[in-house]
């Protein structure tokens, strides 16, 4: 995402909103038969809620690139997790 494409709102304007997109938004790519044909359902995998302690540095470089940090930090996790059972 370049920071041209970043719209900034106040709570209010966003609670005013109707739930509907911008005028001007793109329209998403034709998929066409070929991708639907080789298209796979993903189920998310259930979560669990946890405490967990870490190291300040750790949890300050995840949440410094950003939203969805503690979803980077089980996506390191996990890999972690299938390379340990690879070997």
């Amino acid at each position: 995402m370049t920071k041209e494409n970043i719209v900034r709102y106040s709570l209010n304007e966003l609670l005013s909103k109707d739930g509907g997109t911008q005028d001007d938004a793109p329209e998403g790519p034709e998929l066409g038969p070929d991708f639907w044909a080789t298209a796979e359902l993903v189920v998310p995998r259930a979560k669990k809620s946890i405490h967990l302690r870490i190291d300040q540095e750790v949890y300050d470089f995840f949440k410094s690139q950003g939203p969805g940090h503690l979803t980077r930090m089980g996506a390191v996790l996990r890999s972690y997790v299938e390379a340990q059972r690879r070997s």
